[in-house]
């Protein structure tokens, strides 16, 4: 994907770096991510454009706008990702007129005034850090919850790690943050009033400027400017005090941490405050600005110093919860549900079943397509200019991928595993160069399924052997997925008949083509949650059903919508099909 994350700031802050960790993380999954702010400090991977969001009169906004759209148009944006005001609210209007996607990360508490009421200019969802910011946005705000979601603000937690105790001889108090704002504010009430900066050894680091007031505390604390190299800072420290990321890399590194921030002091971090801790942003947000009573910060400060270490819970648990990996796949299912839905776009998976040459073959079901049309459907989907992805495809790259910008991909799915699907679909598969993902029944040697149906019987056909399914295999473009043994009817079977139809589908598949499935085909579409539980338990990484399932593929990886092929399917029919919103016309036509 190309995505563009917009920052306004005029000196280092958490939003951008957590802008940049995150478009870094993304960039070594394969996205192209670009940059727009009016600085950028922290090591970035990709193209920056500089803009003056803090310039914020009325004819600079327009400008803004304006140079936005040039460079959505430009660089072919598919989503833009804002993370301050001043640039969400030049994003938004951009992405209106541009009709692409945007989400904004919502960092701290919100402006609250009757015009940024009616007008929240925050894209098509809001991802607050922590949950006093959703509260405060659905409160003061009142922006509806269906548009917030809790993106927690990402951190490479490799970078950080427990290390030995220090051996300090003045215990050691770092406090981490700037000194301008809100943050300068609290910085110099600790130095000025809480801390006694002839008993500890207390170092600031910031990457901002020292204004004139700190002046006074020169001779009795070290100011430590900015440093790329923070863990080695904190493993040095026998207190942090610090809230948001600080308080996380801290914890992360094992050092007891005193999470005090723009809004309120949580105090030493333990298992029994973790929660009430992130869900503030580790100090940061709170109901109101400001609610710390420094009176007894002396204290409290005092205690937290008899701490050596934090418990090796609490670092798990932002291991978890924080992680930048974690973070960007949420991100990246949130990315995908915007795209798909709001575009009404998604890469079309279509089913074929089995091929004919004469008219004598034509079956009774409807689940035949003559050989002409095949190659018809075919050079339309060249013309069209499609590229064919298999479910391997996808194991390798993620989901997303299907999404690629500049890129319009299909994947052809066949069931059941008919003799011609070797004769006539693998020749022409190789002519046009496309693949397909064949789904095979094992345990039989034809149609039965459909031959001994009581009410409507089919004509037998032929199965292929395995000699030909290793064929197809080995061709290179056909992915083998399993089909069950038999094709029943799987939600009337127990848990245990169900397990014995995919499991050794699998196995003897696998057998013989000597490496593991990656996706299965329930028989019919039919399932029930015993199905889904068998096929993760087995190790399929997706499954296909036909007419169920999510409108958009990513939502669940094990009831994979399709859309189904017909005898009667012809090209203008399949063009219909596989312009990318079929599914959503067709859903919205039945509701």
């Amino acid at each position: 994907m190309n995505i563009l994350m917009a920052l306004s700031q005029l000196e280092v802050t958490g939003a951008e770096v957590y802008a940049t960790t995150l478009g870094n993380k993304l960039t070594s999954r394969g996205h192209n991510v670009f940059y727009v702010s009016d600085t950028l400090t922290k090591p970035f991977e990709g193209k920056y454009f500089r803009l003056r969001f803090n310039k914020r009169s009325i004819p600079r906004r327009f400008w803004h706008v304006a140079y936005l759209i040039y460079l959505i148009k430009k660089h072919n944006i598919q989503l833009v990702h804002a993370h301050s005001r001043a640039s969400s609210w030049s994003s938004h209007i951009a992405c209106k007129l541009t009709n692409t996607p945007m989400v904004t990360t919502v960092h701290g508490r919100q402006p609250v005034h009757a015009s940024r009421k009616k007008f929240h200019a925050m894209g098509d969802k809001a991802l607050p850090v922590c949950e006093a910011i959703e509260q405060q946005l659905i409160n003061d705000l009142d922006v509806p919850s269906s548009q917030l979601t809790v993106s927690r603000n990402g951190i490479e937690t490799d970078a950080y790690f427990p290390s030995e105790l220090p051996n300090n001889d003045k215990p050691i108090i770092t406090i981490v943050g700037r000194l301008t704002g809100p943050k300068g504010d609290l910085c110099y009430r600790l130095l000025n009033e809480c801390l006694d900066l002839n008993k500890y050894d207390v170092r600031i680091l910031t990457g901002s400027q020292k204004e004139d007031r700190f002046e006074k505390f020169t001779n009795k604390a070290s100011f430590l400017g900015y440093t790329n190299d923070v863990a080695s800072v904190l493993h040095q420290s026998d207190l942090v005090i610090g809230a948001g990321r600080v308080a996380m890399e801290s914890l992360l590194c094992g050092r007891p941490t005193f999470a005090i921030g723009e809004a309120t002091c949580v105090g030493v971090i333990d298992e029994s405050n973790l929660t009430h801790a992130m869900s503030t942003n580790f100090g940061d947000i709170g109901p109101k600005d400001l609610d710390i009573d420094f009176q007894t910060l002396h204290q409290q400060i005092e205690t937290a110093l008899t701490r050596r270490s934090c418990s090796e819970k609490v670092t798990e648990a932002i291991k978890q919860n924080y992680d930048i990996d974690t973070v960007a796949s949420h991100l990246e299912d949130i990315y995908q549900d915007l795209i798909v839905h709001k575009l009404k776009r998604e890469m079309p998976i279509i089913m074929y079943h089995r091929f004919i040459r004469e008219d004598s073959e034509k079956g009774v079901h409807g689940t035949y397509l003559h050989v002409d049309m095949l190659e018809k459907h075919l050079k339309l989907l060249q013309r069209m200019g499609f590229e064919t992805l298999t479910f391997k495809d996808l194991e390798d790259k993620g989901l997303i991928y299907r999404l690629q910008a500049n890129k319009r991909y299909i994947m052809l799915t066949v069931d059941d595993g008919y003799q011609d699907n070797y004769e006539l679909m693998l020749p022409l598969l190789k002519k046009y160069g496309f693949k397909a993902v064949v789904y095979v029944v094992t345990g039989e040697t034809f149609n039965r399924w459909d031959v001994e149906s009581p009410e409507n019987p089919e004509k037998a056909v032929p199965l292929m052997q395995e000699a030909q399914i290793k064929a197809l295999h080995n061709s290179g473009c056909v992915e083998i997925g399993g089909h069950t043994l038999t094709h029943p009817f799987l939600s009337k079977l127990t848990y245990q008949e169900q397990y014995q139809e995919i499991s050794e589908n699998k196995e003897r598949l696998e057998t013989l083509l000597g490496e593991s499935l990656t996706s299965f085909a329930y028989p019919y579409g039919d399932l029930n949650d015993d199905s889904k539980k068998i096929v993760q338990e087995l190790g399929y990484q997706f499954a296909v059903a036909t007419n169920s399932g999510p409108l958009a593929t990513h939502r669940d990886k094990f009831q994979i919508r399709r859309i189904a092929i017909f005898p009667k399917t012809d090209v203008l029919g399949l063009w219909r099909k596989v312009r990318g919103n079929y599914v959503f016309r067709k859903a919205r036509k039945h509701q």
